[in-house]
């Protein structure tokens, strides 16, 4: 099995080699480069084509949104996962509208960045568990001048959100099946409900 390359794209010295310490654990994953700006990312992306970025929202020369935007304009099938110490909802949605599949709370422990990193590579969306409940908020009691009213939690019945719930922390179908001892089929129902709703279109399958 090929392993996964990966760039580090982070201004702090520091944090990269802790990044390249942790993820030297798994034999699954090759950090083949790292970048300290916006700048360094999008000409590493453009020489190495990675499979994987773990991008900080916060660099130099360049942000790590506006590098994420250039990157997959130039090259769609990089992953990227914003790798960040804002818990704000609004970060949340200007990574995933720039193009990150992924949000990482730089607090967030070793299993769940590798977790995350599962779930990116296998064509899901992943969020922090840190930040789910900040994200489902903004359904909860959306603002009423955004285009996310249309998308109320109030809409969702009580099943809905739990599935939701359970989605937005990573679970898979199976999983929240067992989880709430429903069938799957009751689940991938909930799913197409949620889809219909536009509340799920970030959340991973």
């Amino acid at each position: 099995m090929n392993r996964t390359k990966i760039i580090i794209a982070e201004n702090h010295a520091i944090l990269r080699d802790g990044l390249k310490s942790l993820l030297a654990t798994s034999s699954q994953l090759e950090i083949i480069a790292e970048a300290q700006d916006g700048k360094s990312a999008i000409k590493l992306s453009r020489k190495l084509s990675p499979d994987l970025i773990l991008m900080d929202l916060n660099m130099p020369n360049i942000n790590g949104t506006e590098a994420m935007q250039t990157i997959l304009s130039e090259n769609p099938k990089i992953k990227i996962i914003a790798l960040t110490g804002h818990k704000s909802e609004e970060y949340v949605w200007v990574a995933l509208e720039a193009g990150a599949v992924g949000y990482v709370l730089k607090d967030d422990t070793h299993g769940v960045l590798l977790t995350a990193i599962e779930q990116v590579m296998n064509g899901h969306t992943y969020l922090s568990p840190g930040i789910c409940d900040k994200v489902l908020q903004g359904y909860i009691k959306p603002d009423i001048h955004s285009d996310t009213s249309d998308r109320s939690w109030f809409n969702l019945t009580k099943r809905e959100r739990e599935v939701t719930k359970l989605i937005a922390e990573g679970k898979k179908s199976r999983e929240v099946a067992e989880y709430l001892s429903i069938s799957l089929k009751t689940v991938e129902k909930h799913r197409s409900n949620l889809m219909k709703n536009s509340i799920y279109t970030v959340f991973p399958k």
